[in-house]
C-alpha cells in the first residue's frame, strides 16, 4: 500500500485521487473544503482518515463514497473515472463497488434483519432465494443468524451495527466505507464491532473508516491526517 500516486495503472490501485480539489459556493464565499489531494489506496488496505472539524475529512468521505464529485481532478475507483460519470451511472457504481456503515445505522425500521441485508441486492436485481441465502450466510457471520426475523427495535445498539455492517458486504463491495462504525456505542461494543471490522479487513476487504477517535483509528494499519483541505501526513504502512 502506497500514498501518493503511481505513475502507471496499477491493478493493485483500488482509488487514486489525483489533484482533486473540492470547492462548494456558499454565498459570495468559495469554500475550499479539499486544496489538491494526491493519494494512492491499494486493495487490502485499512486506512483511517483523521483530522480536526473543517479539515475536510467528511468531503474526503462524501467524495470516496461517489456522494459527490471533484471540482477539479480526477478520482478512479477500481478503474472508474468517477468526475466523468453520468448520475445513474454514479449511483450505479456506488451499488456494485462501495458498502456503507453509518454511525447511526442508517437500517429501515419496518424491514427486518433479513430484509435490510437484503436490500442492496434487490435493487441489484438478485433473485428472491439468492437474496435470502446471501443475507442468512453474511447474519451467520456477523453472529445474528438467530435474529433474521427481528427488527432493528428488537436489537442492541451494537447488534444494529452488525446488521448494518451485514447489509454494507451483502454486494460484496470493492470498499467498505465506515462513518464513525462506533460513535452511538458503548465503548466495549465498540471494541467488538471493531475486531470484526479489522477481521474483514484480513479477510481481504478494502476498509476505509472516517473517526476522530485515536483508539478507533488505532485498528487500521494506516492513518491518514488532514488539514485545511489536505493531507498532512500519513501514519503507518506506506
Amino acid at each position: 500500500m502506497t500514498a501518493g500516486l503511481s505513475s502507471s495503472p496499477n491493478p493493485e490501485s483500488l482509488v487514486v485521487l489525483d489533484s482533486v480539489q473540492k470547492h462548494y459556493v456558499m454565498g459570495t464565499t468559495i469554500v475550499r473544503a479539499l486544496a489538491g489531494v494526491n493519494l494512492t489506496i491499494r486493495r487490502g488496505g485499512f486506512w483511517a482518515i483523521m483530522g480536526p472539524s473543517g479539515s475536510g475529512k467528511s468531503t474526503m468521505l462524501n467524495l470516496l463514497g461517489c456522494l459527490d464529485r471533484p471540482t477539479t481532478g480526477t478520482y478512479t475507483l477500481n478503474g472508474n473515472d468517477v468526475g466523468s460519470m453520468s448520475d445513474d451511472d454514479l449511483s450505479d457504481l456506488r451499488l456494485r463497488e462501495l458498502g456503507f456503515v453509518f454511525q447511526s445505522f442508517n437500517l429501515i425500521p419496518q424491514l427486518t434483519v433479513q430484509e435490510n441485508i437484503e436490500l442492496p441486492l434487490f435493487y441489484l436485481g438478485w433473485d428472491a432465494h439468492k437474496s435470502s441465502a446471501r443475507a442468512s450466510e453474511l447474519a451467520n457471520m456477523v453472529g445474528l443468524g438467530d435474529r433474521l426475523g427481528h427488527r432493528p427495535a428488537e436489537l442492541s445498539g451494537g447488534q444494529q451495527q452488525r446488521v448494518a455492517i451485514a447489509r454494507a458486504l451483502s454486494n460484496d463491495p470493492s470498499v467498505l466505507l465506515a462513518d464513525e462504525p462506533t460513535g452511538n456505542l458503548d465503548s466495549a461494543t465498540g471494541e467488538q464491532i471493531m475486531e470484526l471490522i479489522v477481521d474483514l479487513n484480513r479477510g481481504g476487504k478494502t476498509v476505509i473508516l472516517v473517526t476522530h477517535e485515536n483508539d478507533i483509528a488505532a485498528h487500521a494499519r494506516t492513518r491518514l491526517h488532514m488539514r485545511d483541505g489536505l493531507v498532512d501526513r500519513i501514519d503507518g504502512e506506506a
